[in-house]
């Protein structure tokens, strides 16, 4: 298996065209029609296999994924999941944090997303950096395989000193989710006191409830000036706000140049069940938002846990989701979870085009809508020019009587 190809041949791109890419170690050099040549010592086929620019997810919980089995949450909605998982997270350690999180991550790169920012709680008592470290310690483990940012996510009841210590510890940035403090934005402007003191970015949970919540437009107005990445994931509310409500907020945000991570599998889960008849879902307008000049993106966020009990570590399934529930174009939703996501994430451009980075996905279909509507498991992942993932199935159907096959 050729680990660092020096080109990548027969490879099929979104608008259809078939291309040899060349590669020059970390970045595209060259994209140009395939020659139709024999393989030389260092080419890799992707005959037969789109080629797209690796996903990167923005907003992911890696230390609460995959714990849903275990937890056993009752149905409900935000504040019953975070009940459920604070009950959990008391029980089990910093190794038990870093084995689910290593798995997810695996699963993550395994499908072709090679950056992630993941959110790592920082709790209102006991041991603030004991999740945070777990994360760094995954971090370490697959540096330059998978770019990892850490988000020291405070409750409204963690103190500013355990924030500090989470970011003394390896954080990244600062999160929190003030729309669930009593004071939305008293919370709101202490997380970012913390974040001006210590001169790091941002991402919040912004307004993640259908009918009520301010943070977004407070968060856009007080940071309009910093050259700091800010970002604000779910914004559910702007789905239900009217049109000219909505118009001012989306006018800020864009002013400021707050990027908006929709996280549809999530909020389909936790939003609406007070509404049992033309249940509302919760997806922040990603198709408005860029309308109105707002940089748009989407995550996975959480995976099989007590705030979403599926989910595959996918951006097929986010972008799809995007497509079905969220009515955006199939070309757009990509965008969203690829060249988006970069962006909202400060990550240099990515892609099989010339001089751009070369974090690639290559999957076995014909087009971008085929390969969201199917998501096939036959991938290969390249992690700045190097092959760090692939995976191969085989089908196996049933000729009928009279025609028995060995498989």
């Amino acid at each position: 298996m050729v680990l660092h190809p020096a080109r990548l041949r027969d490879a099929i791109l979104a608008d259809g065209s078939v291309v040899d890419v060349e590669l020059d170690g970390s970045r595209v050099a060259r994209v140009s029609p395939a020659s139709g040549e024999p393989l030389a010592a260092g080419d890799l086929s992707l005959e037969g296999h789109l080629l797209l620019t690796a996903p990167a997810d923005p907003h992911a919980h890696l230390d609460k994924a995959l714990s849903w089995e275990a937890v056993r949450p009752p149905r409900g909605d935000l504040r019953t999941a975070i009940a459920s998982w604070r009950a959990y997270i008391a029980t089990v350690d910093s190794a038990e944090i870093e084995a689910r999180a290593t798995r997810a991550a695996e699963t993550y790169l395994a499908n072709g997303t090679v950056a992630i920012r993941t959110h790592v709680d920082v709790p209102a008592d006991g041991d603030p950096i004991r999740a945070v470290t777990a994360l760094s310690r995954v971090r370490d483990a697959y540096a330059g395989r998978l770019h990892l940012e850490i988000v020291a996510l405070a409750g409204p009841d963690t103190t500013d000193a355990r924030v500090e210590a989470a970011l003394d510890a390896g954080a990244d940035l600062v999160g929190g989710a003030p729309h669930l403090a009593d004071d939305e934005l008293s919370d709101l402007h202490r997380l970012l006191d913390i974040a001006e003191r210590r001169g790091v970015g941002v991402d919040l949970h912004a307004d993640e409830d259908l009918s009520h919540g301010s943070t977004l437009a407070a968060y856009a107005d007080r940071t309009r000036d910093w050259a700091v990445v800010r970002s604000a994931g779910h914004c559910v509310r702007l789905s239900t706000m009217e049109p000219g409500q909505f118009d001012d907020v989306a006018a800020v945000v864009a002013d400021a140049g707050i990027g908006v991570i929709a996280n549809p599998i999530t909020n389909l889960w936790l939003q609406g069940w007070e509404h049992p008849v033309a249940t509302p879902r919760g997806i922040a307008p990603l198709d408005r938002l860029a309308e109105a000049g707002v940089l748009t993106a989407a995550g996975g966020d959480n995976v099989r846990d007590p705030f979403n009990p599926l989910g595959r570590a996918d951006a097929f399934e986010t972008a799809m989701l995007l497509v079905v529930a969220g009515h955006l174009s199939i070309e757009h939703a990509w965008t969203a979870v690829t060249d988006g996501a970069r962006a909202v994430m400060r990550l240099p451009e990515a892609g099989p085009r010339e001089g751009a980075a070369a974090d690639l996905l290559a999957v076995r279909a014909g087009s971008l809508p085929e390969a969201m509507a199917t998501a096939p498991a036959d991938r290969l992942v390249f992690a700045a020019g190097r092959l760090v993932a692939r995976t191969q199935t085989t089908r196996w159907i049933d000729p009928g009587i009279g025609k028995e096959t060995a498989p």
